[in-house]
């Protein structure tokens, strides 16, 4: 039986995590059954010892799937674009180039981020503007050119 607290344990003292306790790790944060100072015990432990390649392949795909995964239609295959960045003072590329792509007919799905620093994310941008709405349905960001989700 996978116990958080040996996990924690494990990767605090230097132990490579297997896939299963890898699965473990992210099912317990997702269905909350890990507490937020035991995600944080973990995530310290992580930082401090760091992770083998084969961890961080599971970690992130693991991650991936966590969620929903949403699937595009097969027109769209040239169409999509992206555009990502780490943020920073100013957050002046998101909100221009983003509309203009999706007005060039390209489709953009954006995954933004809140409370970034002082100047707040694109998100907290958008949503001080009256009316806008940052909470997405599925179907909605499938009707749509340009998506921003949290």
């Amino acid at each position: 039986m996978l116990s958080i607290v040996d996990l924690i344990r494990k990767k605090r003292d230097g132990g490579q995590l297997t896939d299963e306790e890898i699965k473990f790790f992210i099912e317990s944060v997702t269905t909350k059954r890990m507490q937020d100072c035991q995600i944080g015990a973990m995530l310290m432990a992580i930082w401090q010892r760091g992770m083998e390649a084969a961890e961080i392949r599971t970690l992130t795909r693991g991650m991936m799937v966590s969620g929903e995964v949403m699937r595009w239609p097969d027109g769209w295959k040239r169409l999509m674009v992206d555009k990502h960045s780490t943020g920073g003072v100013g957050d002046k590329v998101s909100l221009v180039l983003a509309p203009a792509l999706a007005a060039c007919g390209c489709k953009v799905p954006m995954i933004s981020g809140r409370g970034l620093a002082h100047t707040g994310g694109t998100l907290d941008k958008l949503e001080s503007i009256p009316g806008f709405n940052v909470q997405q349905s599925a179907d909605q960001v499938r009707r749509t050119r340009l998506f921003l989700q949290m």
